[in-house]
C-alpha cells in the first residue's frame, strides 16, 4: 500500500463563512485552523496548502471565559528605551481593529514558516456582519451547533 499525497493541481479550495457572534475564541480558533489546514478533508497532506478559505464575520463580537478580557494583557515594545506598552483583550475588542484577536489566535495554531503563511492567507476576518467575498459563493459552517460549548451564554 502507498501513501497518498495530493498534488497541487488536484487541490480544490472551497469558501467558507463563520459567523464569531457569541462564540468562544480558542473554540472557533481551533475550528478555523483546523479548516485553513484541511484536516477536515480525506485527501489531507501535511506539505501542502489543502485547505479552504475561511471568512469570519461579526469579529468584534467574539467572546471568552474566565476573566481573559481584563487579565489577558499583550505586550510589545517600541524599541525605544521604556518603551514596553500593554493592552488587554478588552481593550482590542473594543479597539480600532478587533479583526486582529481572531487573526493572531488561529495565526498561533498554524505551522510556523511559508506554509503557515499561504494558509493564513487564506482567512479573511471582517468587522460587522457583511463581507465583500459574495462572488465565491461561501457556504455557511454553523460552529455554534457543533458543540454546545462553543457557544458562550450568559
Amino acid at each position: 500500500m502507498r501513501t497518498f499525497s495530493l498534488k497541487s493541481a488536484q487541490i480544490k479550495k472551497d469558501w467558507v463563512v463563520v459567523d464569531a457572534k457569541d462564540l468562544i475564541l480558542g473554540r472557533l480558533s481551533s475550528i478555523v485552523a483546523s479548516r485553513l489546514r484541511g484536516k477536515h478533508k480525506p485527501e489531507f497532506t501535511p506539505h501542502m496548502d489543502c485547505g479552504d478559505c475561511v471568512v469570519v464575520i461579526n469579529a468584534e463580537k467574539v467572546k471568552v471565559t474566565g476573566n481573559k478580557m481584563t487579565d489577558h494583557v499583550f505586550y510589545w515594545h517600541t524599541g525605544y528605551p521604556g518603551g514596553i506598552k500593554q493592552r488587554t483583550l478588552r481593550e482590542r475588542l473594543e479597539g480600532k481593529f478587533p479583526e486582529k484577536v481572531i487573526q493572531k489566535s488561529v495565526e498561533r495554531m498554524l505551522p510556523k514558516g511559508p506554509l503557515g503563511q499561504q494558509m493564513l492567507g487564506n482567512l479573511k476576518v471582517c468587522r460587522g456582519g457583511s463581507h465583500p467575498y459574495g462572488g465565491q459563493q461561501p457556504k455557511i459552517l454553523d460552529v455554534a451547533s457543533m458543540n454546545p460549548k462553543n457557544l458562550k451564554r450568559s
